[in-house]
């Protein structure tokens, strides 16, 4: 974002009265930029498009061998699908071997946070996005493996997996309202208080709507919420996004019926933008401790549970492998 020269700024081209008054450009001293935080993507549904699609396949796959799936395990035997997609079968097991490699590239995301060294894989948002999409295509996978019957140590991982795919949802969540700069450090509140009166400098140039009058309309409930608990917590975050919805749609109307020059889609779209991001500032910087205070509970279901999964799913790998249920050799 561009910051408008104020009262007090250099002016870039001084007169040089050695040149007769012609106009000589002089060097500022570079100035460190404010970070920045990150930019939401405009369509964030299509990130997810492809997690959709591999859904819809393995459902329509189970859908298309529905007749071996859910037959009786002595009719299976039988079934001119058995040697395709039984667990050990050519099907079956290649979802294993999948299922597998993704489990496994899912414990990267946690080495990625703990090693700053790392630092050049990419940065944590683009890391956290693809565990939590990965990982919502692993449970069905793993069913299409199992066949869809979970019991003794592939069914523990297996839940185990559904319980840690659960709370990463409510992690996603928990992480996009800590507010961050684009290399995903968390704002200080001095950033996050400059930040907020650049967004509210620019959102009353493009609405046309003056600073006071936009202010009143976005403005929440500022007093901070720490021990407010886990599921206290919860409400006042999804209490904040839909009043974040609710006040962007009146700043629409508003806008759209001032007197004088409309506003075209593009130029209100960026109005919009602009509000969102400043009240979503707004609710992170009253609602970050009690965050916190969550994801330290979040860390009581989530690890554990995660653990449980990888030594469960490790040992039905080695015992398989070990007994040569395989159908590559």
């Amino acid at each position: 974002m561009t910051r408008p020269l104020s009262a007090s700024s250099p002016t870039p081209f001084p007169a040089n009265p050695e040149a007769g008054g012609v106009p000589a450009r002089q060097t500022a001293p570079p100035q460190a930029s404010p970070p920045k935080i990150a930019a939401k993507p405009a369509r964030k549904g299509h990130s997810l498009a492809w997690v959709y699609l591999a859904i819809t396949a393995l459902l329509a796959g189970t859908i298309a061998g529905s007749s071996y799936y859910f037959a009786p395990l002595s009719d299976r035997v039988r079934s001119p699908l058995h040697s395709w997609l039984r667990p050990s079968g050519y099907i079956g097991q290649s979802a294993g071997i999948l299922a597998f490699v993704i489990f496994i590239f899912l414990w990267l995301y946690p080495l990625r946070k703990k090693y700053r060294w790392l630092g050049w894989t990419g940065v944590m948002s683009k890391w956290l996005d693809s565990h939590v999409s990965v990982a919502l295509v692993v449970p069905f996978i793993t069913a299409i493996h199992a066949t869809w019957r979970f019991g003794g140590v592939i069914g523990l991982g297996f839940w185990s997996m559904i319980v840690v795919c659960a709370s990463g949802i409510v992690g996603r969540y928990l992480y996009v309202h800590i507010p961050r700069r684009a290399d995903g450090l968390e704002l200080t509140a001095e950033e996050i208080a400059a930040e907020r009166r650049e967004l509210m400098g620019e959102l009353a140039t493009a609405s046309g709507l003056a600073g006071p009058q936009v202010e009143a309309l976005l403005r929440s409930d500022p007093s901070p919420m720490a021990g407010a608990g886990l599921l206290k917590t919860l409400q006042l975050m999804l209490r904040d996004d839909l009043d974040r919805r609710k006040a962007a749609r009146s700043l629409k109307r508003m806008v759209a019926n001032r007197p004088g020059a409309k506003l075209d889609r593009k130029a209100l779209a960026n109005v919009l933008h602009l509000a969102n991001r400043e009240m979503a500032l707004t609710q992170q910087a009253r609602m970050l401790e009690a965050i916190h205070e969550v994801f330290r509970f979040w860390h009581v279901a989530h690890r554990p549970f995660a653990i449980a999964a990888l030594a469960a799913v490790t040992l039905h790998v080695v015992v398989v492998v070990f007994m040569g249920m395989t159908w590559f050799w």
